[in-house]
């Protein structure tokens, strides 16, 4: 099977943020996170709030400078992309869709505006022919009737449909890489597949590649191919999403899994952790994050990060006990 174009790829992802006002007290909010992303594909980023998922995802957009490693895009390292193409061509190919469907729209505009002014900016449309290109992008998100729709303030629309109008808004300019940050989160459970299945039509269909962040592996398995697990800034696990939610290695897996709900049992289940506080990282932090926590911890694991170990073919995962 031919290989799949990789877009963006990052190695050794570091991201360090002060605490109060001192240079020196650093919190580590991501490290040494690597993982690429292929067009047509997706690739699902699981973890709890902390993890720093959405982090990642705004390195990406530029709006943290990372602390160290590096981003390539389309082969090139950014810097010499954007020197090459500018700032807006990067922002136009890598879009986000954010997590708050009420916060990410300007109340004080219509849904018209809100995709017809990426398209002007972008210079996806002119002036002649906009309206056009808004009531196709209103059409193809499924908000039908368009030009009622497009007339609409955000409050007179549902969580549902202001948030396929975000996916509008964010294809309207052609990107290639869209970075969704838990973007059914917020939604009524009735929704959230519709959302889900409108994302998978442009991932298959105009062949977006996908970073799709989430608190629900369960649906990171339904939407991506690839699964990454992230704890406390650290990939921890990642590969195949079937490999990865079917067959979990890494104790932090398994208690994630374990936490999904199951139709037809009854009662509560023990969930396989200690009880302990995630862990504030540090540059100077040593060990696996989640050691405090892990029911299999041994002295090892508060000493040194396990290297990565591949338990079958594409999938890995660090842990001292594989």
């Amino acid at each position: 099977m031919e290989s799949k174009e990789t877009l963006l790829e990052i190695k050794n992802l570091v991201m360090d943020f002060r605490i109060g006002h001192s240079k020196s007290n650093l919190m580590r909010a991501v490290n040494d996170v690597s993982f690429e992303l292929k067009k047509g594909e997706a690739l699902a980023i699981v973890g709890e709030s902390g993890s720093g998922k959405s982090t990642g995802a705004r390195i990406l957009t530029r709006i943290y400078e990372n602390t160290g490693g590096s981003v390539t895009f389309k082969g090139k390292p950014l810097a010499e992309y954007i020197r090459e193409n500018g700032e807006l061509e990067y922002a136009r190919q890598v879009q986000m869709i954010f997590q708050d469907p009420f916060g990410s729209l300007n109340p004080v505009h219509n849904i018209y505006h809100h995709i017809a002014r990426p398209l002007l900016i972008h210079k996806r449309a002119n002036k002649q022919n906009v309206a056009d290109k808004v009531y196709e992008l209103l059409e193809l998100v499924g908000l039908s009737p368009v030009v009622e729709t497009a007339e609409k303030f955000p409050h007179e629309l549902s969580g549902g449909q202001r948030q396929r109008v975000a996916i509008a808004r964010a294809i309207a300019v052609d990107p290639e890489v869209i970075l969704a940050d838990e973007p059914i989160s917020m939604l009524d459970v009735s929704v959230r597949l519709g959302i889900l299945n409108l994302m998978a039509d442009l991932k298959e269909q105009h062949g977006i590649a996908f970073m799709y962040i989430t608190h629900d592996i369960a649906t990171a398995r339904y939407f991506a191919e690839k699964t990454a697990v992230m704890y406390v800034g650290h990939m921890v696990e990642w590969g195949d999403s079937d490999s990865v939610t079917q067959t979990p290695q890494h104790p932090y897996s398994k208690l994630l899994l374990s936490a999904v709900p199951e139709v037809g049992r009854a009662g509560r289940r023990d969930l396989s952790v200690k009880k302990g506080e995630i862990p504030l990282w540090k540059p100077s932090s040593v060990g696996c994050p989640f050691a405090s926590r892990c029911p299999i911890a041994t002295e090892a694991c508060t000493q040194s990060m396990p290297e990565a170990t591949e338990v079958k073919p594409g999938h890995y995962a660090r842990c001292h006990h594989l």
